[in-house]
């Protein structure tokens, strides 16, 4: 899980922003958050980012996608990190990025930081917390490392952190290097933390339309409540043969592909994914159909790319609620524009799907950003649980949780301070009538 994530100097947050998923002490929707007891603290399941455009909320979004991506891939020699730091200030664009995660991984918690040019890792630090004291394992600072006492003897981490280069962090390299005392940490950032763009499609689908997995059916069940119109998923197979892929593409999957393992691989230009998997040591590959019923009982097939984008938008996120609603499920969603070509009674469905499910033991969690202010709602959400993008004049971002405003009680209506500006994330739209006769008058 994660209990708070800090960032600064990263696309529009310049100051340090901390995003806590630490509960309050108040009691709205208690039975539904997760309580860890060895550390007598609660964590949140949820969290929902409002703002106008261009407040911050997707830079957030980037944010986590950029430090994923530095911690479970490769580096290449000399390359330069894809490192976007605030603009608007000289002194601060030459300056590191700074990220910070506390993690709470199978009964321990770890602060994992690191700081940042395009050029180099300035600092790294991982430290593990206990319930009652904390270690530092590693810090790396200024082109040397310290390990706790613990680690010392292991001669072999000096060994890797000789190979490990200025562009690349020490944790990353050391699990390349098959050292498993870090590997908890990088593992949550590998399988555990799923980010999913307005864009992205049709993510771990294959798995929902094999009625021998569990998820199928409740796939297809909730496809029906929905009001999607589509009564159940598919996939038809495909010669290989007849898609444009090279021959280096198709070795590579042959190598890459597991037997029994498959994954979604979109097609450029035809708005619609294959679905290859390994069966025997032979690649078959799917697409993905739905399936209407008639009005005299049969069904009929139709290509996914004749789905609206609705439609569309409801299969790429169902995998996701239903995935994180197991009793057993450890993922954290993260989903930008959760709102993006949905009805808005659609969002709260899905969002009260997944919260029905929470309960103290509860390990997964999920954040999204949106604009739909109907969901701005204490019925569904604590105040802790809500948070307010708001970007100053100096075009610095901020993270704010609806909890810091004390005026805001339980039963008050929130949407209605919000909009009337009170609690800032709005737009600030010149309505100027003058302005408006004057570009008039131009034309």
């Amino acid at each position: 899980m994660l209990i708070s994530f800090k960032l600064a100097n990263w696309m529009s947050f310049k100051e340090e922003v901390n995003f806590s998923m630490v509960a309050t002490k108040e009691r709205q929707h208690g039975e539904r958050i997760p309580a860890i007891k060895k550390y007598q603290t609660r964590i949140l399941p949820i969290a929902a980012i409002y703002g106008g455009n261009a407040s911050g909320k997707t830079n957030f979004f980037k944010a986590l996608h950029f430090a994923r991506r530095l911690i479970i891939e490769v580096t290449q020699p000399e390359s330069i990190i894809p490192l976007e730091t605030f603009r608007l200030d000289s002194k601060a664009y030459d300056q590191p990025a700074f990220f910070s995660f506390e993690l709470f991984i199978n009964k321990l918690i770890y602060d994992f930081s690191f700081s940042v040019t395009k050029k180099a890792i300035i600092e790294e630090k991982l430290i593990e917390i206990t319930s009652s004291s904390e270690r530092i394992l590693y810090h790396r600072k200024n082109g040397k490392i310290n390990f706790d006492s613990s680690l010392k003897e292991n001669k072999f981490l000096d060994f890797v952190f000789k190979g490990t280069r200025d562009n690349q962090l020490f944790l990353t390299n050391s699990v390349s290097q098959k050292v498993d005392n870090f590997r908890p940490v990088y593992d949550w950032f590998r399988n555990n933390l799923v980010l999913i763009a307005p864009d992205s499609r049709f993510g771990a689908i294959e798995q929902f339309f094999d009625v021998g997995n569990p998820l199928c059916s409740a796939m297809n069940e909730s496809l029906h409540l929905l009001d999607t119109g589509i009564t159940r998923l598919g996939g038809e197979e495909m010669s290989l043969d007849n898609i444009p892929f090279t021959e280096v593409t198709k070795k590579r999957f042959q190598e890459e592909i597991k037997e029994g393992q498959s994954f979604t691989f979109p097609i450029p230009f035809r708005d619609e994914p294959l679905v290859i998997s390994k069966k025997k040591g032979e690649l078959k590959v799917k697409k993905i159909v739905t399936y209407h019923s008639n009005i005299d009982g049969t069904e009929t097939k139709f290509d996914i790319k004749l789905e609206s984008d609705g439609s569309r938008r409801v299969i790429d996120l169902l995998p996701a609620f239903l995935t994180i609603s197991e009793p057993s499920s450890n993922k954290i969603y993260v989903i930008d524009e959760l709102d993006r070509s949905l009805h808005t009674l659609l969002t709260r469905q899905l969002l009260e799907l997944y919260l029905s499910n929470c309960s103290v033991n509860t390990r997964s969690q999920m954040f999204f950003t949106t604009h739909d202010v109907q969901l701005m709602d204490q019925e569904l959400f604590r105040r802790d649980e809500m948070w307010v993008a708001e970007r100053n004049a100096f075009g610095n971002s901020t993270l704010i949780p609806f909890s810091n405003y004390k005026e805001v009680r339980y039963d008050k209506d929130i949407r209605k301070s919000y909009l009337q500006g009170q609690m800032g994330g709005i737009p600030r739209i010149v309505t100027n009538s003058l302005l408006i006769n004057s570009q008039l008058n131009k034309n």
